[in-house]
């Protein structure tokens, strides 16, 4: 009986690999793009006017998908703060956070271990917390249990961040 739990236990974590990589994430990001430039390994595309890049690392099995927000110099102190409490209950898969002065939604994950559907989930999800930044702060429908219900239906964009083009 020990056995059969154990092995049931790690079957999941060892038995099945995804074996994703930059030509199979490739053909997803054609897929679904409105446009594409880029090469393996390196990628810029647009969803409905949302910009994505998309980078891999093969040698540490490393891939992050992510889509610029807003100037963070543009952020109020408790758009930010939204963000970061967003990050424990709406944001989900992605997150928000701040890399040479812009606000980005990031999705990062082992990228052998991708399925197609979860790199599908994880462009929806960067989509939404782009889209949803400032009001619902969402990546999807689903949201943790909020721990102070006045956060949950409180209005906090005073005004639009700056866009970001790239």
């Amino acid at each position: 009986m020990k056995q059969l739990i154990i092995s049931l236990l790690f079957v999941p974590l060892f038995g099945f690999s995804q074996d994703m990589d930059n030509k199979k994430l490739q053909e997803i990001f054609v897929s679904v793009s409105d446009s594409i430039q880029g090469n393996e390994g390196a990628w810029q595309f647009s969803i409905k006017d949302v910009k994505f890049l998309s980078f891999t690392d093969t040698n540490h099995n490393r891939m992050r998908i992510i889509s610029p927000i807003a100037d963070a110099k543009s952020l109020s102190d408790e758009l930010i703060q939204s963000a970061l409490v967003a990050n424990f209950h709406t944001a989900l898969d992605v997150k928000y956070a701040v890399s040479e002065g812009i606000l980005w939604v990031v999705f990062i994950h082992p990228l052998k271990e991708l399925s197609e559907l979860q790199v599908r989930s994880a462009i929806s999800q960067v989509y939404y917390g782009n889209i949803n930044f400032g009001t619902t702060f969402a990546s999807t429908s689903l949201t943790f249990p909020w721990t102070n219900q006045e956060n949950q239906n409180k209005e906090v964009q005073k005004k639009q961040p700056k866009k970001i083009k790239i």
